[in-house]
């Protein structure tokens, strides 16, 4: 069966690119378009639309009250389409927190441009929603559900963090749960790197540590997580004299992906071992198994994100399915056991 999808946009000329853009996939059917909150609406009660493409600057009623009220009223998978400028950032940032699966770069240029650029791309992001839970399902608790962490202590060096479709939306809960005075914490969220940074300032609002961009050959520091900053360079790590290092390096994708989980798990183990903590959570694909598995061999403490919480349980089935998982735990459950290691 096709993949029935609503495209959301107040341009025609943009619902008309996106429409050809998707229409070029055998299993994608554009089954309706709208021009503005109203018209969603009224287009999802009648269509029942698979996916909905949303641009979240709309006039009217926003794009982020329209998604906040969809996940409420009527959890269905979206993908906001959003600009590459800093206000598009931040609201695509807030809208993938309200429960958005994944973000598409609105692009900018002439259309003939446009239409030889995108190669599939917008296409991968539909069929990745296309096969998320109803966020209705999720067992995710909100940061603001949560106490804020008391000072605790672990054991770790380092801890280690992959995640994709969805995961910013975990990265807010585990983050949420880390305290102050946490481990040196690296993670690489697979995502247009236009919004990395608007990301890092979202959840370092959030969180009692310390989030920012990682910089390449940085000494990583106590309640401090940093986060990869882009699709150009690998995120990897290095001991030296006692001290972790972080590494920003070109290369080929790994596992499909640049900055790549696998390429930084591999780092982790190699440089720090048993004195690591690997946690793999939500994601399409399988990026991170194989990195993870090689943290547990290290003697690394290695957990992955459970079915009922994770927006596509794609990398962590792949991760338990290798024997990488030592512990498979609720997102909201995650950061208890990073700190119950320091008993």
């Amino acid at each position: 069966m096709s993949i029935r999808v609503l495209i959301v946009d107040d341009s025609p000329t943009m619902r008309a690119l996106l429409g050809e853009l998707l229409r070029r996939a055998d299993d994608i059917e554009v089954v309706g378009t709208a021009a503005n909150a109203n018209e969603a609406r009224a287009a999802i009660r009648q269509l029942d639309p698979d996916v909905v493409t949303l641009d979240i600057e709309m006039p009217g009623m926003s794009g982020l009250e329209f998604l906040e009220k969809l996940m409420r009223l009527r959890p269905t998978p979206v993908v906001v389409v959003s600009g590459l400028t800093s206000r598009g950032a931040e609201t695509t940032v807030q809208a993938l927190a309200l429960g958005a699966v994944d973000c598409y770069a609105k692009p900018v240029g002439r259309i003939g441009d446009l239409l030889n650029c995108d190669n599939g791309q917008l296409a991968e992001l539909v069929r990745a929603a296309a096969a998320v839970r109803s966020p209705s399902r999720r067992a995710l608790a909100t940061t603001a559900e949560r106490t804020i962490p008391v000072a605790r202590r672990t054991h770790a060096r380092l801890i280690a963090i992959g995640s994709s479709t969805g995961g910013v939306e975990a990265l807010q809960v585990l983050l949420g749960g880390f305290p102050a005075n946490c481990p040196p914490t690296v993670v690489v969220q697979h995502i247009n790197g236009h919004f990395a940074e608007a990301v890092a300032r979202r959840l370092d609002a959030q969180c009692a540590p310390t989030i920012c961009l990682a910089e390449t050959d940085t000494v990583l520091r106590p309640g401090h997580v940093y986060i990869a900053p882009g699709n150009d360079r690998h995120l990897q790590i290095s001991g030296s004299g006692g001290q972790i290092v972080s590494r920003l390096r070109p290369g080929d994708l790994v596992s499909g992906h640049r900055p790549s989980v696998d390429a930084l798990f591999h780092s982790v183990a190699q440089s720090v071992g048993a004195d690591a903590v690997g946690i793999l959570l939500t994601g399409m694909g399988s990026d991170g198994a194989h990195g993870l598995l090689a943290m547990r061999k290290a003697g690394a403490t290695t957990i992955a994100q459970d079915e009922a919480t994770c927006t596509v349980f794609g990398m962590p089935r792949a991760a338990i399915e290798l024997g990488a998982a030592e512990r498979v735990a609720a997102i909201q459950d995650i950061a208890d056991h990073v700190v119950g290691r320091a008993a």
